[in-house]
């Protein structure tokens, strides 16, 4: 539940730095998730839609039919060009979305990797997503907090056993 609520924040940071600075009113900018069924994603696209809304963005969403199918994703960063779209937020299947993200930086349009940071960073503007590694390191350092340094013994399993 935090997970998709977080996320729901993030997609709710990224449409409001799309309507700031540069960005009016009446802009047109593109969701790209990676699938609508992962409950994730559709979190992250009802925030975006009413944040989006609230903003007066005219917010248009597309997404992978799969996770990991780029096709749909690719496509859709081209229709996000032809429509004039300001800007891209996108939670990448995969690097085969990178050369389409080129074009539309270079046709003027930012682009905000959601979640999945994306490997070339000339395809993207910024990223908005949490570092595992170190929510890890966090997460322990809260358990240690508070169980000290106590020593949480199981036995073998019956394989460790022999």
């Amino acid at each position: 539940m935090k997970k998709t609520i977080i996320k729901s924040v993030i997609s709710a940071i990224a449409v409001t730095t799309l309507s700031t600075g540069a960005f009016a009113a009446d802009t047109a900018a593109c969701l790209i998730t990676k699938n609508n069924t992962n409950p994730f994603f559709v979190k992250m696209k009802e925030g975006a839609e009413a944040k989006a809304n609230e903003a007066g963005i005219d917010l248009s969403s597309y997404a992978g039919k799969v996770d990991g199918d780029a096709g749909p994703q690719i496509t859709a960063i081209e229709n996000c060009m032809a429509a004039g779209a300001k800007g891209i937020l996108i939670t990448a299947s995969n690097d085969s979305v990178i050369p389409a993200l080129k074009k539309a930086r270079a046709a003027g349009i930012l682009v905000i990797a959601l979640d999945t940071p994306i490997a070339d960073p000339e395809a993207q503007d910024m990223t908005f997503a949490t570092d595992n590694f170190e929510a890890g390191l966090l997460i322990g350092k809260w358990a240690r907090a508070k169980m000290g340094d106590c020593l949480l013994y199981t036995s073998p399993s019956p394989r460790d056993r022999g």
